[in-house]
């Protein structure tokens, strides 16, 4: 059956692309290019406002100005149309009247869309209701827009889309522009500081050998010319410190790096430091520099050294203090943490203060693990902490009069380190002792763990002055002075899961059926396997109200644990009280690589928070929405001192010798709070 012509018009207007396409090609045919040229605008709209700020209401000028920008509004009265034009500095009305443009391009400027770049020319003017205006003579399109702009854009429920789709953002909320211009300021402020100090700035390279210069795990490629695999650098450290055997003797580097862990708010996996190096220097010249750089970028971003970061007063002013990580961590657990007690003692505190002691670790690992989980948190105002043990400081120089500990300090700046400096190790035969050390690590599982540098090892042979180092997080650092929560705030283009979701693979949950699933594994209990995406597809079906057949799935691969041969009575089970609840806001939680923390709606009028082990498998991001299903009636459980109130449950099973697990997501048109039997 053909459609009539009346058919297509309707489909065409029920489709604002489709549209948006057709007057393209309209323009087309008319022999007019829907994507302009170049166009020499004489003003941005933000100087036009400065200028033009004392223009009496009703006033007129013949102050000729050519503008270009976006439209982003339009309101039409009959031979009169105002539209909103945005340009990289701002907003401004353009005041278009039939009797000055013509009836023909009065005609096409009604035509335009909002989301359209055009170019104008016109006359300076103020209405009489008070608002500046370019009275329009002429425009010329220079950009057709096929896709509409949203709305609205605001909201948690919209963060992943503003993320994946920045551009849109960047048009929708100019606050965000504000964020990327003081990462602008940051950047340049650090850089002309470290030139004023005599620094050099240099590159090295991307791909390394070899991997050195943190503890992380590396991204890896295949360098074909070379036939060899090659690792994206996890630090500039080494390069660093090789110029400085070759008699440089300040030298800095701004660049990427690339550690393949995991994404939270303060961490991704591709992001951006400043490490210096400063020959015949030491941790007091590093603590002087730091310092010096942060306020120079405050001052650029902020121009104030007194800022407030999500609610906190910070004050980056003065001299900040110095304290020793043993003495913090002390302080933190209410008891003595240092090298006079033994592995067990130290282990205990550690489990005692919510933290878990792997049997790799010596008492190094453990204090520094127990100052992690007792005092970090607490160290709001600017702090260097110093003296940290030799364990996790396999690039320091030893502390002079204690072989137990190294010449290092970070910065922590509302629980939350900023940057990592050391008095360099410089000594050849100590340094191969410490990468040897390294390489025992990695045999033992320590994936996290550096290999053996023997070039970097020749290098310190040839002879390293005294010198210190320092680098500090430029993506953190922006989101101090910029006061934004989240990491992928500043960052252009953040690292997104694919938009297409692969189909579930475990049990699902009818709207009007019982659980058809394995026996639910405790959440905040689950083992950390690769991160496998649990998949929404037909979740996320059932609550647009479509029907949606999961894809075929090969469960040949799959191994389900066996169903308990003990059995429970009815009367046991049903004291369970199982209830939808849909997740109002879900975040990772802080020192933690497993918990992510929800909140959610139980359909009490109160939120509910429960924590729970699944950051293996889930970002928060993708989660906020969605109706899951949670067990309410059980004790409260404290988790990284937070109580949480239930469980969530999950359906798990066996794959390829890795346990993948998937939240059981349910039709979205379940309210909150709906009891399942």
């Amino acid at each position: 059956m053909s459609e009539t012509p009346d058919q297509t018009q309707q489909i065409i207007e029920d489709d604002p692309i489709a549209v948006r396409r057709a007057k393209r090609e309209a323009l087309i045919a008319a022999g007019k290019d829907p994507y302009g040229h170049a166009f020499k605008y004489s003003h941005h709209l933000a100087e036009l406002n400065e200028r033009y700020a004392d223009l009496e209401d009703g006033a007129s000028t013949e102050d000729e100005v050519q503008v270009a920008g976006r439209v982003m509004a339009k309101r039409d009265q009959g031979k009169l149309a105002f539209l909103e034009l945005r340009d990289s500095s701002g907003d401004m009305q353009l005041f278009c009247r039939i009797n000055a443009l013509g009836e023909e391009a009065y005609r096409q400027l009604k035509d335009l869309d909002v989301g359209d770049w055009i170019g104008v020319r016109g006359t300076m003017m103020r209405t009489k209701r008070g608002q500046l205006s370019v009275a329009v003579a002429s425009f010329e399109l220079l950009s057709k827009s096929l896709r509409p702009l949203p709305e609205k854009f605001h909201g948690l429920a919209d963060k992943e889309t503003r993320y994946r789709q920045r551009y849109v953002d960047l048009v929708m909320n100019p606050e965000v522009k504000q964020v990327f211009e003081k990462r602008f300021k940051i950047v340049a402020a650090i850089r002309r500081y470290m030139e004023e100090q005599g620094f050099y700035e240099v590159e090295t390279p991307f791909l390394h050998p070899i991997l050195g210069g943190a503890n992380a795990k590396p991204f890896v490629t295949h360098f074909n010319a070379l036939d060899r695999d090659y690792y994206l650098r996890i630090a500039t450290e080494l390069p660093l410190k090789r110029l400085l055997v070759g008699g440089f003797e300040k030298v800095f580097e701004i660049g990427r790096q690339f550690r393949n862990e995991g994404m939270d708010p303060y961490h991704n996996p591709e992001f951006t430091t400043m490490e210096a190096y400063q020959a015949f220097s030491d941790l007091e010249g590093m603590m002087e520099l730091t310092q010096g750089y942060i306020q120079a970028a405050a001052m650029a971003a902020c121009g104030t050294l007194q800022i407030t970061y999500q609610g906190q007063e910070v004050d980056l002013s003065g001299e900040w203090p110095r304290k020793s990580m043993i003495e913090l961590a002390s302080a933190g657990a209410g008891e003595d943490v240092s090298f006079a007690r033994t592995r067990d003692e130290l282990a205990a505190i550690l489990e005692k203060n919510g933290g878990h002691a792997d049997s790799a670790w010596g008492k190094g690992k453990l204090i520094a693990e127990i100052f992690e989980a007792v005092a970090e948190e607490k160290l709001i105002q600017p702090t260097f902490v110093i003296d940290h043990p030799l364990e996790v400081s396999p690039l320091a120089k030893k502390k002079a009069g204690d072989p137990n500990l190294t010449e290092r300090f970070e910065l922590f700046i509302c629980g939350h380190e900023y940057a990592n400096a050391f008095g360099e190790l410089n000594d050849p035969v100590d340094q191969a002792e410490r990468f040897r050390a390294q390489v025992e690590a990695k045999d033992m599982g320590d994936d996290e763990a550096m290999g053996y540098d023997e070039d970097y090892v020749r290098a310190l042979e040839y002879g390293m002055p005294p010198a210190g180092g320092v680098g500090v997080g430029i993506d953190r650092l922006v989101m101090l002075l910029a006061d934004a929560p989240s990491i992928r705030d500043v960052l252009l283009f953040p690292h997104m899961r694919d938009e297409q979701h692969a189909p579930a693979r475990a049990g699902s949950m009818s709207s009007n059926g019982p659980l058809d699933c394995s026996i639910p594994h405790m959440g905040d209990e689950t083992p950390a396997g690769g991160r496998e995406r649990a998949a929404e597809a037909v979740a996320d079906a059932a609550a647009s109200g479509d029907a949606a057949a999961p894809a075929a799935f090969d469960f040949s691969k799959v191994v389900i644990e066996p169903l308990f041969e003990e059995q429970v009575d009815f009367e046991t089970f049903s004291k369970s009280d199982f209830r939808a609840v849909k997740v109002k806001e879900c975040v990772a939680v802080p020192k933690s690589k497993k918990l992510l923390k929800f909140t959610l709606d139980d359909g009490t009028g109160a939120d509910r928070i429960i924590l729970s082990g699944i950051h293996a498998y889930y970002e928060p991001e993708d989660l906020v929405g969605k109706t899951l299903v949670a067990i309410t009636n059980l004790p409260p459980r404290k988790m990284m001192g937070i109580d949480s109130c239930g469980m969530i449950i999950s359906a798990v099973h066996e794959e390829e010798g890795e346990e993948r697990l998937n939240l059981l997501m349910v039709d979205g048109r379940i309210p909150a709070g709906a009891k399942l039997y």
